[in-house]
C-alpha cells in the first residue's frame, strides 16, 4: 500500500465484537514518508484499527509488523491521564535524552501549556494540547492521531498543521475535519464493512472516488443477482444433461447463493430532518453596545448586531475568548454589564451543547431516545417506535439495550443529535456540533441546516463546516472586540487579508506623501491642506496602482486557469507528487492574491470616485 518500503504494516486483520465482525481482512502499510488519513463511518472500527497498529489491542487473526528500532506513538481519541497530576509529568514520561525533553518543553510553550498546572481541572481543549505535546515530544517515526483537532480552537489547529508539516514522522490520521485532512494527508485509506481500500490521492478526491467504488460494487451485485436468476431458471427447467455436470453446476449455484448471503451492503444514510416550530418574528435578537467582563478580563466590548430570521451565524475565536459568553448574552440567558439585548417574538430555541447534557450515564440507547419511558419516541406531536427511529440514525436494533457509555465517540454524537432533533424549534443553537461525527452524518447535518426554516447560531472550529453552513461569522479579535464578517471562514480570512494589505498601502502612501520635516517648516501648508479638495489625497502611488492592478488581476486569473488545468489530471498526484503540490500551492496563492488585488482595486476606485465628486 505504501510507495516507500514499509516500516510498519498490519495485514488481513480480523476482529469480532459480539457476533458482528468489526474488522474482516483490514490491511494497512506505512512507509517513512507516508501521510495517511483513515476514514470510515462511525463505529466502522477506525479507532480499533489504530489501537491494533499501536499494539494496544490484539486482533483475533492477522499479522502486525513493526521494523526494529521504529518508535510508534499513539494519541487516543479520549486519552487517559490516570496516575499523572501535573501536565509536565504526563508529557515527559518515558523521555530520557535531553533533546527529547527540550522538545517537550518547547511544545508545551507553543501549545500554551503550563507544565506545573494540574490536569484534573483542565478543559477538554487543554487536555488535548497536553496529549498532543506528549505524542510529538519523542519524535516518533510513526505518529498515530485519533481525532487530534477535537476541542482545539482554530489557532491551535493551524499551529498543529504547521508543526506536523515540520516533523519527519509518518502519519496516520483519523479526523472528521475535512480541511485538516485535505491539508495534511497524501493518501486515503477507506475502512468500510471491515475491509480497507487505498486511494493514493489526497482527501479532496475521496468522496468522488468512494461514490465510484460503491457504484461499481452495486453493478457487480446486480450482475451476481442476474447470474443466480439464470442458474435458478436452469435448475427448475433445464436439468436434463449428465448427472456429474449437473451436480457441479448445482454446487456452483449454492456457492453463488452463499456469496449473496454473505454480502454486507454499504451502511445506509442517516434519515432525519429538523422539525420547524411556529415561525419566529422577523427580528431574532438585537444587541446594542453590549459589554461583559469578568474581573480584569473583557470578553465583549461595545458590540452591536442584529440577527434576523433565517440567518446562519458562526461564532469563532480562540478558547477563552468569550464565545459561550456572547452566545448566552444573545440568547438572553446572561445579562450584559451594560448595553441592551432585545429578543424577538415566538422564539423556540433548540440548544445542542458541547457537554451533551441530558443523557444519564446508566441509560441505554432506548432510554436516551425515549427519556427512559416506554418504547415510543415523541417527535414533535407525532410518535414513532424506538427501533424505527434508531434505524433512521444508523443504529442496529440489537443496540437498543447497549449502554450509552460503551458507544464510540461518533455513535454518542449521533445519539445526541437524534435526541435533539425530536423537538420542534425555530432557533437552532449548536456548540461544537461536528465533534466525532463521521463525514456522511456531517453531510446530512449540513443539508439539514440548509433546509431549516429557522435561524441558526453555531460555535465551531471546523473551517470546512463553517464555509458550508454559515452566511456570517462573528470573530473574536482580542480585548473583547468582536468583528462581523459576511460569508464563512474562508471569506473572513480573505477580507482580513485584503483589509490588512489596503491599510498597509494606505499607511505607506500617507507616510511618503507628506514628509514630516516639511510639514514642521511650513505651517501655512498645514492650513492649506485642510481646505484642499479630496482629489489631492489620490496620490501618485494610488494612481499608479489603479493603472497596474487590472493587468495584475488578469495575470493572476491566467495563473489560476493554468493551475486548475494541471490539477484536473486525476492521475497527477500519482505520476508527479511534486508537480501536484506545486500547482496546488500556486492555485491557493493566486486565488488569495487575486482576492486581495480585487479588494485593493475596489478601495482605490471608491477613493478616486469620491475625489472626483468632491472637485
Amino acid at each position: 500500500m505504501s510507495a516507500s518500503p514499509p516500516i510498519l504494516y498490519v495485514d488481513d486483520i480480523h476482529l469480532t465484537h459480539g457476533v458482528t465482525p468489526l474488522l474482516a481482512g483490514a490491511s494497512l502499510s506505512v512507509g517513512r514518508d507516508d501521510r495517511i488519513c483513515l476514514v470510515g463511518r462511525n463505529g466502522s472500527g477506525k479507532s480499533t484499527l489504530l489501537k491494533i497498529i499501536a499494539g494496544q489491542v490484539e486482533a483475533d487473526a492477522g499479522e502486525r509488523f513493526v521494523q526494529p528500532g521504529i518508535h510508534v506513538e499513539y494519541l487516543a481519541q479520549d486519552p487517559s491521564f490516570d496516575g499523572f497530576q501535573k501536565a509536565e509529568d504526563f508529557v515527559l514520561q518515558g523521555l530520557m535524552n535531553n533533546e527529547d525533553r527540550q522538545r517537550a518543553f518547547q511544545l508545551m510553550a507553543d501549545l500554551h501549556i503550563e507544565g506545573t498546572a494540574d490536569i484534573a481541572p483542565m478543559s477538554g481543549g487543554e487536555r488535548r494540547r497536553v496529549a498532543l505535546a506528549k505524542a510529538m515530544a519523542g519524535n516518533p517515526e510513526v505518529l498515530l492521531l485519533d481525532e487530534p483537532t477535537n476541542h482545539l480552537d482554530l489557532p491551535a489547529i493551524e499551529w498543529l498543521e504547521g508543526a506536523l508539516r515540520q516533523i519527519n514522522s509518518a502519519l496516520i490520521l483519523v479526523s472528521h475535519d475535512r480541511r485538516f485532512l485535505s491539508n495534511m494527508a497524501n493518501q486515503t485509506v477507506w475502512l468500510d464493512r471491515g475491509e480497507t481500500k487505498l486511494m493514493r490521492k489526497h482527501f479532496g478526491h475521496f468522496e468522488d472516488w468512494r461514490d465510484e467504488e460503491l457504484a461499481r460494487e452495486a453493478e457487480a451485485q446486480h450482475k451476481l443477482d442476474r447470474k443466480i436468476a439464470r442458474e435458478e431458471d436452469w435448475l427448475r427447467y433445464g436439468v436434463t444433461a449428465r448427472r456429474k455436470r449437473n451436480v457441479k453446476r448445482l454446487g456452483d449455484l449454492h456457492q453463488l447463493r452463499q456469496q449473496r448471503r454473505d454480502y454486507r451492503g454499504p451502511q445506509g444514510d442517516v434519515e432525519a430532518a429538523l422539525h420547524a416550530g411556529e415561525r419566529s418574528g422577523k427580528l431574532v435578537a438585537k444587541a446594542d453596545k453590549i459589554n461583559k467582563a469578568y474581573g480584569e478580563k473583557t470578553l465583549v466590548h461595545n458590540f452591536s448586531t442584529q440577527i434576523k430570521r433565517g440567518s446562519r451565524i458562526g461564532l469563532i475565536g480562540p478558547n477563552g475568548a468569550g464565545k459561550t459568553t456572547l452566545l448566552n448574552i444573545l440568547l438572553g440567558t446572561l445579562e450584559p454589564d451594560s448595553g441592551n439585548v432585545r429578543l424577538g417574538k415566538n422564539l423556540t430555541p433548540l440548544i445542542l451543547d458541547q457537554q451533551r447534557a441530558g443523557i444519564k450515564k446508566d441509560w441505554n440507547v432506548k432510554d436516551a431516545l425515549t427519556d427512559g419511558a416506554g418504547d415510543l419516541v415523541s417527535i414533535g406531536e407525532a410518535t414513532m417506535h424506538v427501533i424505527g427511529y434508531m434505524k433512521n440514525f444508523l443504529f442496529h436494533p440489537s443496540q437498543m439495550r447497549t449502554p450509552v457509555t460503551v458507544l464510540s465517540g461518533g455513535e454518542q454524537a449521533r445519539l445526541f443529535l437524534a435526541r435533539g432533533l425530536r423537538q420542534p424549534s425555530n432557533l437552532l443553537v449548536m456548540d461544537e456540533p461536528t465533534n466525532d461525527l463521521d463525514l456522511e452524518t456531517l453531510d446530512l447535518l449540513q443539508e439539514m441546516i440548509a433546509a431549516y426554516e429557522g435561524t441558526v447560531i453555531l460555535v465551531s472550529h471546523d473551517r470546512d463546516f463553517l464555509d458550508r453552513t454559515v452566511t456570517a461569522v462573528f470573530n473574536a479579535e482580542g480585548d473583547g472586540q468582536w468583528i462581523e464578517y459576511a460569508g464563512g471562514y474562508s471569506d473572513m480570512k480573505a477580507q482580513q487579508k485584503a483589509t490588512n494589505q489596503a491599510n498597509a498601502a494606505e499607511a505607506a502612501a500617507s507616510k511618503s506623501a507628506v514628509p514630516p520635516d516639511k510639514i514642521a517648516k511650513d505651517p501655512d501648508k498645514i492650513a492649506k491642506e485642510k481646505t484642499t479638495p479630496v482629489s489631492a489625497k489620490l496620490s501618485y502611488k494610488h494612481r499608479y496602482r489603479l493603472e497596474k492592478l487590472p493587468d495584475e488581476m488578469t495575470a493572476l486569473a491566467r495563473d489560476i486557469e493554468r493551475a486548475e488545468a494541471a490539477l484536473a489530471d486525476a492521475d497527477l498526484f500519482t505520476k508527479d507528487p511534486q508537480k501536484f503540490e506545486t500547482n496546488a500551492a500556486m492555485l491557493e496563492s493566486a486565488k488569495a492574491a487575486l482576492a486581495a488585488a480585487e479588494e485593493e482595486w475596489l478601495q482605490l476606485e471608491m477613493l478616486r470616485e469620491a475625489a472626483e465628486n468632491a472637485e
